[in-house]
């Protein structure tokens, strides 16, 4: 494409003309719709910041001065405004990161794609450069309105604006989205803001009435000074940004690539924090994605980029379940609420909030205050139920803890996207909640392995209402079912395997399966008994607390090999067996699970392969323990 194609620095994009601008922003537009839709990722926000990120390029020098993107997904452009053009591989193994990440660039900067922590980075950053004496530098951080409802982006912002000699940019990228609709009352101040940008042009006839009158100049200030205070918080609400003590420059139109330059110049300039708030539209410049409500633009698989629409539709997964099941059991239970962080679509409850609109609750993207908020209406006679991506909970670890478990507040946590999920990289992996869970008293944790076990464990979690309840499930399609044999006291027994005629005899194996890998714990448990042995294969539900049916089990047998898409080490596996072994069973353990790292991006099957994660890894590794044995 003509402009695209020659830039590979930032120092290209600096030597344009204005007009080359806009039309290397249709370039940029043209190529994300071509290339994403071929890959899948993230389109919307990325067709949203075109010039916003042209701007940036053109008045600050990256790297000299830092560039910090809250989440990181709206990352496209700067990733080829700074020579990354090869978006065929985007999200694959090998490929582009969906993020900035440092091992491609000396732009990228954080890669960590949890929102509302990039104003915490860039005061950090800033004030780094001011203790170095690097009076040269300026850091900008990009956040989202979305972002701004997190409790971590305002105590940047309260450290910030006692920073006034740090020089720091914060641009407020408001779309009025982040997953969805932002919510809440940044929202509403932010959409205040929006619509109220008669301010500037008042002041503007204040001044040009004075010059007319020719006032004298201490009455003149006196009098623009009164209209101003007057004014600020009817049709200048960005008083509470100056209240706060940051500089405040805007609104501005963030699809104005001139508009944006001059506000970021003027930001520049001023030595201190200073906002920049901008105005744009997600998934500009692609009618699909303009004329959609329900952001499936935000994140997407490979599309048709004349229609937008899937190209190949997905099957029936694990949140459709949780959707239907949790409006099913909102019907029976009055007293069972939702609540979401910014994402009640892509948890599946929507259907809840538009059956249950009153009982629904979007706290954005505020993870901590949504287990606190629940613990309370918990104590008040509600069971709310709090739906998030299992990578998300990390974030509310402590109040889980403190809130929930400590006052015994019936809250069932809902995982959505939990263990390996691939694309989206390591911080998007949903790998951790067994492992950090398991040391949380009172918690009871269930792994469904398919559609029916999801929708017990669900009626399950919300009867319980003296202690937190946790109910986790994969990303993507349900599984096939998987029938038990028996259920010895809540554990399953899902395959048994005797030894053929003239086999050696066999030793005893228990094969455990954890939520979805109770498949691979099937295909394990026939390779086994392919080798002669005894195999029984179990896959229980609640596997938190260990279920003392399970202990028992690992008892009468020689080996026992688990296997789980959480933490190996840590996790479900290595808890069954150390309350094996407090309580004098001495049968040895194998486990299979994720190794405590970061996982690259790549498919969820190659990142399986890569962690030895497969059935016949787990296989090998429990014959060549029996061979020790």
């Amino acid at each position: 494409m003509g402009l695209l194609s020659g830039i590979r620095s930032p120092e290209d994009v600096r030597r344009l003309t204005p007009a080359q601008t806009t039309q290397l922003a249709g370039e940029v537009r043209a190529f994300l719709v071509d290339q994403v839709s071929r890959t899948g990722g993230h389109l919307g926000p990325n067709l949203g910041v075109v010039e916003l990120t042209i701007a940036m390029h053109r008045v600050f020098s990256s790297p000299r001065d830092t560039f910090v993107f809250d989440t990181g997904h709206q990352s496209y452009v700067h990733k080829l405004l700074t020579g990354r053009q090869d978006f065929s591989a985007l999200r694959k193994r090998g490929g582009m990161s969906g993020y900035p990440s440092r091992a491609e660039s000396e732009h990228d900067v954080v890669e960590n794609s949890h929102a509302s922590t990039a104003l915490s980075w860039a005061d950090g950053i800033a004030k780094a450069n001011r203790v170095a004496g690097r009076r040269d530098r300026h850091v900008v951080a990009v956040i989202g309105d979305g972002a701004l409802t997190g409790g971590m982006a305002w105590e940047a912002l309260n450290n910030i604006a006692a920073a006034d000699d740090c020089r720091l940019v914060i641009v407020v990228n408001d779309n009025g989205r982040s997953y969805s609709p932002t919510i809440g009352g940044v929202a509403h101040h932010l959409d205040t803001l929006r619509t109220t940008r008669g301010y500037e042009a008042f002041l503007d006839w204040g001044k040009r009435t004075l010059r007319r009158t020719g006032a004298p100049g201490r009455f003149a200030y006196d009098w623009l000074h009164g209209l101003k205070k007057g004014l600020k918080d009817v049709v200048a609400p960005q008083g509470m940004f100056e209240d706060l003590g940051l500089k405040y420059v805007g609104p501005v139109d963030g699809h104005d690539e001139v508009a944006m330059e001059h506000a970021l110049r003027r930001a520049r300039a001023y030595g201190g924090p200073v906002i920049v708030h901008a105005i744009t539209e997600k998934g500009r410049g692609y009618t699909p994605a303009e004329e959609d409500i329900a952001d499936r633009f935000h994140s997407v698989g490979a599309i048709h980029p004349e229609t937008g629409l899937p190209v190949a539709p997905s099957r029936f997964g694990w949140t459709k379940v949780f959707a239907d099941e949790i409006v099913q059991i909102g019907r029976r239970r009055p007293d069972v609420v939702g609540i979401t962080a910014a994402m009640l679509n892509p948890v599946g409850l929507a259907p809840f909030a538009k059956e249950f609109p009153d009982r629904t609750f979007d706290v954005g993207i505020a993870e901590q205050h949504a287990a606190t908020s629940a613990a309370g209406m918990a104590f008040a006679g509600l069971h709310p139920v709090v739906a998030v991506y299992a990578t998300f909970l990390n974030r509310a670890f402590d109040q889980v803890l403190m809130d929930v478990a400590l006052h015994s507040a019936g809250v069932t946590f809902v995982l959505d996207r939990a263990g390996v999920t691939g694309d989206d990289g390591a911080s998007h992996n949903g790998m951790w909640d067994m492992a950090m869970l398991r040391i949380v008293p009172g918690l009871r944790l269930a792994a469904p392995r398919d559609e029916a076990t999801l929708r017990s464990a669900l009626r399950a979690a919300v009867d319980v209402d003296d202690a937190p309840t946790v109910v986790r499930y994969p990303k993507g399609a349900l599984t096939d079912p998987i029938d038990a044999l028996e259920s010895l006291d809540g554990v399953d027994v899902v395959a048994r395997h005797t030894p053929g005629e003239g086999a050696a005899a066999g030793r005893r194996v228990l094969v455990v399966g954890v939520g979805s890998m109770a498949g691979a714990a099937l295909a394990a448990g026939e390779s086994l008994a392919a080798h002669g042995l005894e195999v029984d294969v179990v896959a229980p539900t609640w596997v938190l607390p260990v279920p003392e049916a399970l202990v028992k089990l690992a008892g009468e047998h020689d080996l026992v090999l688990t296997l789980e898409d959480g933490l190996a080490d840590g996790g479900v596996g290595a808890t069954v067996a150390q309350r094996a072994a407090d309580q004098g069973v001495r049968t040895p353990f194998v486990h299979r699970g994720v190794s405590k790292s970061f996982l690259d991006h790549a498919s969820r099957d190659q990142v399986m392969t890569a962690q030895r994660m497969r059935a016949e890894d787990a296989v090998r590794a429990a014959l060549a323990a029996l061979a020790r044995d």
